[in-house]
């Protein structure tokens, strides 16, 4: 795989469970390398629109070449949905898809510094103009905040151990590439699964860290749910538990009425409609689709519908 291509996961699945209205909007907040906006626009009419939203510049790059009057692509992240959308002059939507996660041309172009694979400056940012490098946070962090990235975001036993050898590393030297922190890694981690290395999961919790990308999930969930116009459809596309235990909980909270006090005097009937109703179960990717891309083994796309306009919190 080149590190200019990208397969995008349940593509079928996503734009079916979207439900395209040919003169709807819509909005594909994970633009990556447009798999998912190119079949959108293959679907709507000639009044139907499509924003999508990149916070990688070389994805926005990438989307110069779709040449659309329908279509338009800004260098955001997501967690600004809302802003995009009123810079632009829409209200609602009826549609909007997140593909979560680290996108194949960012994992296996080395320069970007998320793979373990490559020696490479250590940066693992999405966005290459803003931010802090990876390289930069474990220079300046104290380890306890060190140990808690890696324990929290990576799910890494080991996390104490790895902190402080990257604090005593970092005492004789800086540790600025891919390279010298997967060596530091392997032997720090004592065991790991089968068919994992050693780097595996402190690799992904420093990325998840850098970029922000659990809180920025947090942060664009409501904005989603809020843009919807009554029956359109929000649908993400997650890889990892983390990143699915924030969008179950809150597709679950936002499908159910509010919880109150056990003894007031209410009626169910008469408690105010739930924003959002679910869509069917969580879908995965088929043997054959992971056959062909394994990294879609992980994937799990949950839908969720905007109830009647009445219905908000």
């Amino acid at each position: 795989m080149s590190a200019s291509s990208h397969v995008s996961v349940l593509l079928r699945e996503a734009i079916e469970a979207l439900g395209i209205r040919p003169e709807g909007t819509y909005v594909d907040a994970t633009f990556g390398r447009g798999g998912h906006s190119r079949e959108i626009l293959a679907r709507l009419g000639a009044t139907g629109r499509l924003i999508a939203l990149d916070r990688d510049p070389a994805a926005v790059a990438a989307g110069q070449a779709i040449a659309d009057a329908r279509f338009t692509l800004v260098h955001a992240a997501f967690r600004r949905l809302g802003e995009v959308l009123d810079g632009l002059g829409i209200g609602q939507v009826d549609g909007v898809l997140l593909d979560i996660g680290v996108s194949s041309p960012q994992l296996d172009t080395p320069e970007r510094g998320m793979s373990f694979r490559f020696d490479a400056p250590l940066d693992m940012r999405m966005d290459t103009t803003d931010g802090e490098t990876a390289a930069e946070f474990l220079a300046r962090a104290e380890q306890h905040e060190i140990e808690r990235v890696i324990r929290d975001y990576g799910e890494e036993r080991f996390a104490h151990a790895i902190a402080k050898a990257v604090v005593a590393a970092r005492g004789q030297h800086s540790i600025s590439s891919t390279g010298q922190l997967t060596a530091l890694l392997e032997k720090a981690v004592r065991t790991r699964e089968p068919g994992q290395h050693p780097a595996t999961r402190s690799f992904q919790a420093l990325r998840i860290h850098v970029n922000r990308e659990l809180e920025e999930l947090s942060l664009v969930l409501p904005q989603c749910a809020a843009r919807l116009a009554p029956g359109g459809r929000m649908v993400v596309i997650s890889f990892h538990s983390l990143e699915d235990r924030i969008v179950k909980r809150y597709l679950r909270d936002e499908s159910q009425p509010p919880k109150l006090p056990s003894r007031l005097p209410v009626r169910a009937a008469e408690l105010p409609e739930p924003r959002l109703r679910l869509i069917g179960k969580p879908v995965y990717a088929s043997e054959t689709e992971v056959a062909a891309n394994p990294r879609a083994r992980s994937a799990v796309m949950r839908i969720a519908e905007r109830r009647s306009q009445n219905a908000s919190r």
